[in-house]
């Protein structure tokens, strides 16, 4: 019997030691009696030193072991309660015991079984961290749904803001180019020398390139999106070149520059291409050339690089001896609004736009433009464009509008404010030999039509008292008049076409005006009103003209010239001059006196256009332009006194002479 016992006792500890959990038998007491060798693993404690000692003190709350120790007798087991062993890892088990008894049925003490479940609630926690961290990731994607949607608000805003100042960056660009292309086909139309002609096809190439890159830069997204329309038309390539460079020739003397023109003979007299794009892309290199190079010399050079029976390749260059690009710049030349050094804009001026839209605008046309460049040495910009071969004739800059015999008889309403460009109105109509009326803002337009029929409306935008939105909305709404409206508009944004549609104009067309379009599109709304049709929006342009003679402030000579030696015409304008300019004075000077700097602004923009009609040196208009600049960004405030006393002496000066040279007229 002993035996046997002694075998199951052997069975019995082979069981306890197998077990990878720690194991210890109690005694009544609450001493430690036996224990196998995981209860000696974790609690890093020998055998002998275990044996006797408070089971109660191996736990990190002992006051909760020794009352479930308790629960056990009190109960007979305890299963899966919670505790933590006092070790080097404060291993968290699971407490389950139940008592044990001799064969006589005497409870001798407890067993206990701690069961590890470290593992398990290091992968709860990892579990409820993932839960958390879901939550907060679904939290974190909310809140990144809700800024995106602010943002995407914000950037509405932004773009609509944007659109807002290209309008009236557009207006007030395009109201002095209104002026200097209208008086340029004004005067191409009169007698003039060969040399007269080229340099006033010089000036309307560099403003029709100009308007070009006004365009281009009231719409960046659609430089951007490479959306550009080429023409492919004849032109004279030599011709444009040529225009091209008297652009800057005078310049180049002034700073005492060499320049050198290389054109390859070999070159076909007429290819078809889009010449207002390349004379933008010229415009761009040798302007670049001319204000980085204060010593030395330029060299623009065209040269055929290949050729077959319907096409040829031609490389430009442009090349100076200027102040070079770094090495570190190269790589960014050509990005919007890059430039070479970050002191180039101070010195220099310029957007840093102009050489991004010249490659957008030979990539465009597949071509390619490279640049080489020497630190204070210079540079040198060289583009290849393709061209087609043709053999037509270049088309004539001074083509006349062609007058439709049908159209007779027509009543024009014009709503415009700027007297000169209402003068320019007035001389259009009369080429096109219809009849008018001119007023100047919406209100008046609105009088005209309660007691005057009109076959076509051409509607300013941007005027006092009520604007040409306004005007229109109230025609179409109150008068419930549905005589054709074109807009003149300086603002080409699109935001402003959509504005024109929705308030039901029919048409436009963008300053400055092209005759033969607004000819045109008057003559289609004309036939289209006549069937019971309607459309679209458009701009006018500018004329001068009469007698010669020199005088010390004014340049008569040059407004003869423009008139076609009509003194009626010359006597018209010089008295709108007479009439505007004194209060424009005055309001000038009172504007500045009050700190109303966007008055000040306002009526020295109206005082420019006349500078270059009434042939007042271009001095004054630059000083004019620097008042504007300085009264729109608030800045060199303290210099704006003394320029403004300038244009007042010398506009005052005009007018006195203006005055006499009326009195001549009139006696004539």
């Amino acid at each position: 019997m002993d035996a046997l016992r002694r075998q199951e006792s052997r069975y019995a500890r082979s069981l306890i030691e197998a077990s990878l959990d720690p194991l210890f038998t109690i005694s009544p007491e609450g001493k430690i009696t036996d224990m196998n060798n995981a209860s000696v693993t974790i609690t890093e404690v020998t055998r002998e030193n275990l044996i006797g000692t408070d089971f109660f003190d191996y736990f990190t709350e002992p006051a909760k072991a020794r009352e479930i120790y308790k629960q056990i007798f009190a109960q007979g087991f305890v299963a899966d309660f919670p505790l933590t062993i006092r070790d080097g890892k404060l291993t968290d088990v699971l407490f389950n015991g139940s008592v044990y008894k001799d064969e006589y049925g005497k409870v001798l003490g407890v067993v206990v079984v701690a069961r590890d479940i470290t593992d398990h609630k290091r992968i709860e926690a990892e579990l409820i961290e993932a839960k958390d961290h879901a939550e907060s990731a679904t939290k974190i994607a909310e809140e990144a749904q809700s800024k995106a949607e602010k943002a995407t608000l914000i950037a509405e805003d932004a773009v609509k803001s944007k659109q807002q100042f290209l309008s009236n960056m557009s207006h007030e660009i395009r109201t002095p180019m209104n002026a200097i292309l209208g008086f340029t086909k004004v005067l191409m139309k009169t007698d003039l020398s060969d040399k007269q002609k080229e340099y006033l096809n010089a000036i309307k190439i560099s403003g029709d390139a100009l308007t070009v890159l006004i365009n281009d830069i009231l719409d960046l997204a659609k430089v951007d999106a490479g959306k550009m329309i080429f023409e492919k038309i004849p032109f004279k390539m030599a011709t444009s070149i040529s225009a091209m460079i008297h652009v800057f020739e005078m310049k180049i003397q002034e700073k005492n520059l060499k320049l050198i023109k290389k054109y390859d003979q070999r070159i076909p007299p007429v290819l078809v291409g889009d010449p207002v794009r390349l004379h933008q892309i010229v415009l761009n290199l040798v302007s670049n050339a001319v204000k980085f190079t204060n010593e030395g010399e330029i060299e623009v050079s065209v040269q055929l690089l290949s050729e077959n029976e319907e096409s040829v390749i031609i490389e430009f260059a442009v090349t100076d001896t200027g102040i070079g690009i770094t090495k570190e710049k190269m790589d960014h030349i050509f990005e919007n609004f890059q430039q070479a050094s970050s002191e180039t804009a101070r010195l220099y001026g310029g957007t840093g736009l102009g050489l991004a839209i010249a490659k957008k605008l030979v990539e465009t046309q597949g071509g390619s433009i490279t640049v080489k460049s020497i630190p204070k040495e210079g540079s040198s910009f060289s583009f290849i464009l393709p061209f087609k071969k043709t053999k037509d004739d270049a088309a004539l800059e001074t083509e006349s509008v062609e007058l439709d015999p049908e159209i007779e008889n027509i009543k024009v309403l014009v709503v415009e404010d700027m007297v000169i460009n209402q003068l320019l109105m007035k001389t259009l109509l009369d080429d096109f030999g219809f009849e008018h009326d001119i007023v100047d803002n919406g209100k008046l337009a609105i009088e005209k039509m309660l007691n005057n029929s009109y076959d076509i409306i051409l509607m300013d935008l941007q005027m006092p008292e009520m604007n040409g939105f306004e005007a229109t909305r109230y025609i179409r709404k109150q008068l419930k008049s549905k005589v054709p409206i074109i807009a003149l508009t300086a603002d080409v944004t699109t935001v402003d076409l959509e504005k024109c549609r929705s308030v039901g104009m029919n048409d436009y067309i963008s300053k400055p005006v092209d005759e033969r379009v607004l000819y045109r599109k008057m003559v289609e709304l004309f036939k289209k009103n006549l069937s019971g049709q309607t459309e679209n929006v458009i701009t006018p342009d500018i004329v001068s003209h009469h007698p010669a003679g020199r005088l010390k402030c004014i340049d008569l000579n040059y407004l003869y010239k423009r008139t076609k030696s009509n003194p009626e015409l010359m006597m018209e304008m010089i008295m709108l001059y007479l009439d505007q300019t004194p209060s424009l004075i005055c309001k000038m000077k009172e504007s500045l006196s009050t700190k109303d700097w966007d008055s000040l602004y306002s009526s020295v923009h109206k005082i420019i256009p006349s500078f270059s009609i009434m042939g007042i040196n271009k001095n004054y208009e630059t000083i004019a332009a620097k008042i504007q600049e300085y009264s729109r960004s608030r800045q060199h405030l303290e210099e704006i006194e003394g320029m403004i006393v300038q244009i007042d002496t010398i506009c005052t000066q005009a007018c006195k002479e203006l005055r006499e040279e009326y009195e001549l007229l009139k006696k004539t």
